[in-house]
């Protein structure tokens, strides 16, 4: 059973309640956009654009209408395309892959790591070939890749880190933000995220002064001064109300992201019970995940899905079909079997409820159900 907004006592998500908390902010700076009549890029989009770098710590962020587009600009600014190879994972969201040939190059696709999920650097690799060019690691679920492996082999084999962290907006690996690790990193806005815009919106962050201004050109149709184009480029502006939104929101995202973590701790201690019927997420002692979402893997995935939706309690799946098997990529020559850590995670994760306003009430209702699953499950199979 899918629960419906008639029926839900505990959501997946609930973006209502954050608006709630700053609709005075958020209202001032919709008025100051609607007032100035400066409805794309301009005096806004610089200052959020300012105000992230900061928050990544690096020198240059580059504001853009999507996170696909982040990622497809990324690869375009870095001189990626026809001929070329990126190695990625096969577990993440399908924007990952659709920029990789976006550009005209191809995506190879590395196994991950079973504990973390994200890509395990030992098959990026065994996925290097003469062709390689760069490496996409994802930091899925707000949670960091192994970047000091990641970034040795980058180094010997002379190829670009372009990080995905379009789940990952405040992560940290050993005490540094992510998004400025590589050649440049890639983030999504799209409202569920962390930081979350009223529509679509991304980022590209870089350290590379000369990469910042190619960017900013290709996201504005080549031009670096009006109606003069350069180069051939894009439409990936991102319009100012967005940028007004998002910049009030920054202000907040440090104490949401703690609220997070306290939260997925919480769910750790309440699920430490039933651990040999559930994998709880784990967190390598290096990082500092921001928990954009909480996934636990179980063995019937599917029943415990329509057990919680029974008694109200939203979840979801990301992602139940790893991007080698789907339609979309058959032409790539992948099959079953070829990335089985991935393959196995894919059919046992479920997402859990987890948002900053959630309430502890509602989070021992969500444990409480998984571990009567759980109990239940066991008893079956005796």
């Amino acid at each position: 059973m899918v629960p419906t907004k008639a029926n839900l006592t505990v959501p997946y998500f609930d973006l209502t309640a954050q608006y709630r908390d700053l609709r005075d902010e958020i209202r001032d700076a919709i008025d100051r956009v609607c007032n100035k009549a400066s409805f794309i890029l301009g005096e806004e989009v610089e200052r959020f654009e300012q105000a992230f770098a900061k928050y990544c710590g690096v020198k240059h962020c580059v504001a853009l209408n999507s996170g696909t587009s982040a990622l497809h600009l990324a690869l375009l600014a870095a001189g990626i395309g026809q001929g070329d190879e990126v190695i990625t994972t096969a577990n993440t969201f399908i924007a990952t892959v659709e920029a990789i040939i976006y550009t005209g190059a191809t995506p190879v696709f590395a196994d991950i790591d079973p504990a973390t999920a994200n890509i395990d650097p030992e098959k990026i690799e065994q996925a290097i070939t003469k062709r390689t060019r760069a490496v996409i690691p994802v930091h899925l679920y707000g949670r960091p890749a192994n970047l000091e492996a990641i970034t040795k082999i980058a180094s010997d084999h002379s190829f670009l880190i372009i990080e995905d962290a379009c789940q990952a907006h405040g992560a940290s690996f050993q005490g540094k933000r992510v998004g400025g690790f590589g050649h440049s990193a890639a983030f999504s806005f799209y409202p569920g995220k962390n930081l979350g815009a009223c529509g679509e919106a991304g980022a590209i962050t870089t350290n590379d002064e000369e990469m910042a201004k190619r960017m900013k050109m290709i996201r504005d149709h080549g031009q670096a001064k009006k109606y003069y184009h350069d180069i051939e480029g894009y439409n990936g502006r991102l319009d100012s109300i967005q940028a007004g939104w998002l910049s009030v929101k920054l202000r907040h995202l440090a104490k949401w992201n703690e609220s997070r973590r306290n939260l997925a701790h919480r769910y750790h201690e309440l699920l430490t019970k039933v651990k040999d019927s559930v994998v709880i997420p784990v967190e390598a002692s290096w990082t500092k995940g921001v928990y954009h979402l909480y996934v636990v893997r179980v063995q019937d995935r599917e029943a415990l899905q329509a057990r919680l939706g029974e008694v109200g309690i939203g979840t979801g799946i990301h992602y139940p079909i790893p991007l080698h098997q789907q339609k979309a990529y058959k032409h790539l020559g992948y099959k079953t079997g070829d990335f089985p850590v991935t393959e196995r995670v894919a059919r046992e994760i479920v997402s859990l409820p987890l948002f900053p306003q959630l309430l502890h009430s509602q989070q021992d209702q969500v444990a409480s159900a998984v571990k009567e699953f759980l109990a239940a499950s066991v008893v079956a199979t005796r």
